[in-house]
């Protein structure tokens, strides 16, 4: 009944979901809906149109451009998903740390993210995408390098909120020790707010890993990425725009699903906040 009721209450955002874990599971189930190998190349099919072997033509090397698409949104997808799981982590347990603990720990791990957030922050990522070397595991490092302070900054000032509450105070009275106030009754309250961040983030992280694919930082040929498929297709844009169109539209549709599922999911989660 109550799940029911939601459905009704909530239908843009069930909608939305079911958009979101479809792209999910076509980017899962890729090896199963391509039609053809996504890295063979033949170049007696070059740039060839939309055709039963290949429903939406082919690249400049004769590569199945539907393929490539279905195997791009595997790569990019999971990049994103793992990028914004590493930035949430890692920034929640060290603002998490700094609003408990303070004092010089707080001070420290504050004049560090100042440090981070100085800097543009995809600026900063070329620049340490470009010192490590093109690969995507290293755009990865890049962006969370570039990523986790906002993550810090706003679980600091939530746990520094929570833990004047009355109810952590009589844990504490109560003998609870610092690890069990923090996991029973500060993280409870704080991670619904800091999750529909990581939700708002699933669509930037996605735009900037592809951005920096595009200017040849992240996934290096053969692999098929949506930003690299951009890259590819810019040099037959005017012959054929499809290279560019169908990669592109693939990431402007993912990311206003995402982007539009974060806005259901704060009002579900965090009502009461204004970001």
């Amino acid at each position: 009944m109550e799940i029911k009721l939601f459905c009704i209450k909530n239908k843009s955002f069930v909608f939305l979901m079911v958009l979101a874990l479809t792209l999910v599971a076509v980017s899962l189930l890729a090896p199963y809906l391509a039609p053809n190998d996504p890295l063979k190349s033949n170049l007696t099919h070059t740039l060839q149109g939309r055709s039963a072997q290949f429903p939406l033509g082919t690249d400049q090397l004769g590569r199945c451009l539907l393929s490539r698409l279905l195997y791009g949104a595997r790569t990019s997808i999971k990049l994103t998903f793992c990028l914004v799981a590493i930035i949430f982590t890692v920034g929640t347990v060290i603002g998490t740390m700094a609003g408990y603990i303070g004092n010089r720990v707080d001070t420290l791990i504050m004049r560090i993210s100042d440090v981070f957030l100085a800097f543009p922050g995809l600026v900063f990522a070329i620049a340490i995408a470009g010192v490590l070397g093109a690969s995507l595991m290293n755009v990865v490092i890049a962006l969370a390098a570039v990523s986790w302070p906002k993550y810090t900054r706003v679980s600091r000032g939530l746990v520094m909120v929570d833990k004047e509450k009355e109810y952590v105070l009589a844990a504490k009275l109560g003998g609870a020790k610092q690890y069990q106030i923090i996991l029973k009754y500060i993280l409870p309250n704080i991670i619904p707010a800091l999750i529909v961040m990581a939700a708002m983030d699933i669509g930037v992280m996605m735009l900037e890993i592809s951005a920096l694919s595009f200017l040849g930082l992240g996934a290096q040929p053969p692999t098929p990425e949506w930003g690299y498929m951009l890259s590819e297709g810019r040099n037959n844009m005017q012959t054929d725009p499809g290279l560019m169109i169908y990669p592109g539209a693939a990431i402007f549709i993912t990311v206003v699903i995402f982007n539009l599922l974060s806005d259901g999911l704060r009002d579900i989660l965090d009502p009461n906040k204004v970001y």
